[in-house]
């Protein structure tokens, strides 16, 4: 029988672990993936970046893109509506990163994201799906044969369940996404519709596992939040890694445990000082990548998600979405630090 824990090829990449955090906006930057890789997370992929704004320029889709500094192995991941622009983009990801793979967005339910044409739009378009799948892989085939000195990049994509529980087209933006060539894929087992709400269906994620029968590796997303609920979707559903997303939010130990318990059925919960010095130490790489204003207000909601479970939390996070300075942050985190 094969360990719930185990290596996983992607393409000619080969990753040590089957753990994995998944693109979360505002949440996966460079500061925080580097705490998850340090804890036993086996691949993270960044904070989704415009192939538009890319395309055009834009300063900011270049710092979303920076590798964390521990990071071995890391994918970028793009969204677009249009194959010939996620094309030209993943040749500036290239140009501009030292990625391992490119991961394409099929499943954000975001309505700014819908209206460009991406994300949860391919759930009903499979042929603009397989465009964009198809359309990268050749982009980063050519960049490979102009750049011999580089490995050409996998390409995966992430898709969802479908638009709603009446368009449930994932048999068809599966079969497109392997007919384009696409790598690995993984499976938000969510309408469009549902957004985060209610209950992922594993079922259709383990049919998606059926499906695709060993051709590409399938990775799960959805309800696997704990060290439990991880091991139920590998073991329920087959799939061949689990994508941690707002279960990993301020906490970063999530793989760790979810390691140890693969690993040999138990494991240790950290302390409420060693979760909130995880919390600061990300403040600091942060206030390095984009100064201490930035940086502390982006740690609100973060530091909100540190503090989820701590007892007094919800009059903590009232002080917390007020601080702006890491010396307001360190005095309200006085009492829980040793």
């Amino acid at each position: 029988m094969k360990n719930l824990y185990h290596p996983v090829k992607i393409g000619n990449l080969t990753l040590d672990g089957n753990l994995f955090l998944a693109p979360i906006a505002g949440y996966s930057d460079r500061a925080f993936r580097s705490l998850c890789v340090e804890y036993g997370a086996s691949y993270c992929t960044t904070e989704m970046v415009s192939a538009e704004a890319l395309t055009r320029g834009s300063g900011k889709t270049q710092e979303l893109m920076v590798k964390a500094p521990n990071e071995k192995a890391y994918a970028v991941q793009l969204f677009g509506g249009s194959a010939d622009v996620v094309g030209r983009a993943a040749k500036l990801v290239l140009e501009r990163t030292d990625c391992t793979s490119i991961d394409i967005n099929g499943g954000c339910p975001v309505p700014k994201i819908i209206k460009s044409g991406a994300g949860s739009c391919l759930t009903r378009d499979p042929e603009l799906l397989y465009q964009i799948v198809k359309g990268t892989k050749e982009a980063v085939h050519e960049y490979a044969l102009e750049h011999p000195e580089r490995q050409e990049v996998p390409v995966t994509i992430k898709i969802r369940s479908g638009w709603d529980s009446t368009h449930l087209t994932w048999k068809e933006t599966t079969l497109a996404a392997l007919e384009a060539g696409a790598d690995a894929l993984t499976i938000h087992a969510r309408t469009r519709q549902q957004g985060y709400e209610g209950k992922a269906d594993w079922n259709i994620q383990r049919q998606v596992v059926e499906l695709v029968n060993g051709r590409i590796p399938v990775f799960g997303s959805g309800d696997a939040n704990t060290p439990e609920s991880a091991k139920a979707m590998l073991e329920e559903t087959g799939c061949d890694g689990v994508m941690f997303a707002r279960g990993a939010m301020g906490d970063p130990f999530l793989f760790k445990r979810a390691k140890d318990y693969l690993l040999t059925g138990s494991y240790e919960k950290e302390s409420v000082s060693e979760r909130i010095k995880a919390g600061f130490r990300e403040l600091e790489m942060n206030v390095l990548d984009r100064g201490e204003k930035s940086a502390c207000l982006q740690m609100r909601k973060k530091f909100c998600s540190y503090s989820s479970g701590i007892q007094g939390g919800a009059a903590l996070r009232k002080q917390i979405v007020l601080a702006s300075s890491t010396k307001e942050f360190k005095e309200l985190f006085a009492p829980y630090l040793d």
